[in-house]
């Protein structure tokens, strides 16, 4: 199998990576790929950029390959998927029509409601006004999120009712804007990725992310700043319960509606007081979520992804999973997630050792072959173990190798899970 991959950053890098190790799988190319990704696969440039159907469609057609992925959730909402599908080659990511599930929050919400899924309670709203109103109803901490695309940066949790508001007038400022205010969850967070060909859907492990920049989750909201899997404190029913309550109702509601979902439904969940409740939906596999989902994921991928594209999911053997536990560390670069710094030469990630790998996320080469930051998250550094604490001191011991100057990176993942400190409410 000839599989070309869409995007350029640490998530496109650990698919490529598991691609390369999948014995089906004859080439892997990726477009536009990074100076990692280059490294382990063939890198083609789109010179109009991940959003350009057309380019994406007519590069695969020229490959000849068998299937695109696509990574990012820009490119699905712009209808790139439907692009390479209309030239006759199978595609893993959810229709233009689809992926508003992640494109629209209050969409997301009403297929929600007509699904029966359980999610915090919310008001859309167009204006400072209702937004003020809706803010008085919930109380504090409050939440606001833009409702379309905002690279993981659009939701601001906060006991600051000025910021809050002052957050959806930013939002709203842009034309056409929406913002959707929603009563604060509880409880510990996680993500499942749910793979889909629309009808039937196949669960990955559960794993939990970092989105605050700081230790003790604070500082802004990032896109990610580190993960780990398995989440041994989670109730060992919640992937089922994810599955029945949340991704196969989800599933059912958009072919119902004329818009199958095939591709990876990502449920972003918190275990709060009253139960299980989506907190959002993604259309694509999440970072830094997969790189250690898909570092212990022991089922070649390319047959489970090749299956969704085409419809025959059912037909796919129970998954198989490495007993090793993942973490993934995000080194970001000075100013991130405001106004990263770019151009600064990256040093000593060929000493990380082999207990860890560097997935590029940021990076470009400079006039001289060096590789240096461009972007705000830099690279992932993932690193498996025995345990949780293996992996973390195996993780850590490699981020410490890596020099970049400003550069910034919590010191606290997976910290508490080690622990045994993170609470379930009963």
């Amino acid at each position: 199998m000839k599989v070309l991959v869409i995007g350029n950053g640490a998530r496109e890098h650990a698919i490529v990576r598991a691609l390369t190790l999948d014995p089906s799988v004859d080439a892997v190319i990726a477009a536009p790929g990074n100076p990692g990704i280059d490294a382990m696969a063939l890198c083609r440039e789109l010179p109009q950029g991940l959003l350009d159907g057309e380019g994406v469609a007519a590069l695969a057609v020229e490959l000849g390959v068998n299937l695109v992925v696509v990574g990012p959730e820009a490119p699905l909402v712009a209808g790139v998927a439907d692009a390479v599908r209309e030239r006759g080659i199978a595609c893993f990511g959810p229709t233009a029509k689809a992926a508003r599930l992640e494109g629209s929050k209050a969409f997301a919400k009403e297929i929600m409601a007509e699904a029966g899924v359980p999610t915090a309670l919310a008001h859309v709203c167009t204006t400072a006004d209702e937004v003020a109103s809706a803010l008085d109803v919930f109380g504090a901490p409050y939440v606001v999120k833009d409702d379309g695309l905002a690279a993981g940066k659009g939701v601001v949790v906060t006991k600051n009712r000025a910021k809050a508001l002052a957050h959806a007038v930013q939002c709203l400022e842009r034309q056409d804007s929406r913002v959707v205010v929603e009563e604060f969850l509880d409880g510990p967070e996680i993500s499942l990725f749910c793979i889909t060909d629309g009808t039937t859907v196949v669960p990955l492990a559960p794993a939990q992310d970092f989105k605050r920049l700081s230790d003790n989750d604070e500082g802004p909201n990032t896109g990610g700043m580190g993960a780990y899997s398995p989440l041994e404190w989670a109730p060992a029913s919640l992937v089922q319960d994810v599955v029945d309550r949340v991704a196969q109702p989800t599933v059912d509601e958009m072919r119902h509606q004329g818009m199958p979902f095939a591709g990876v439904l990502y449920v972003g969940l918190a275990l709060t007081s009253r139960g299980l409740r989506v907190i959002e939906f993604n259309a694509r596999f999440g970072d830094p979520e997969t790189q250690v989902v898909l570092a212990r994921l022991a089922t070649p991928l390319a047959g489970l992804l090749y299956a969704a594209a085409v419809g025959k999911l059912d037909e796919v053997a129970p998954l198989r999973w490495r007993p090793e536990h993942a973490v993934t560390v995000v080194v970001a670069s000075k100013g991130y997630p405001g106004a990263p710094r770019s151009g600064d030469v990256i040093d000593g990630m060929a000493a990380v050792g082999d207990d860890a790998y560097v997935l590029h996320a940021g990076t470009a080469l400079d006039k001289g072959g060096s590789v240096v930051s461009a972007g705000g998250r830099v690279l992932s550094v993932v690193a498996t173990g025995a345990d949780l604490a293996q992996a973390r001191d195996r993780a850590y011991r490699a981020v410490k190798r890596i020099k970049l100057k400003g550069s910034t990176h919590r010191t606290d993942i997976a910290l508490a899970a080690q622990r045994g400190e993170i609470l379930v409410p009963q």
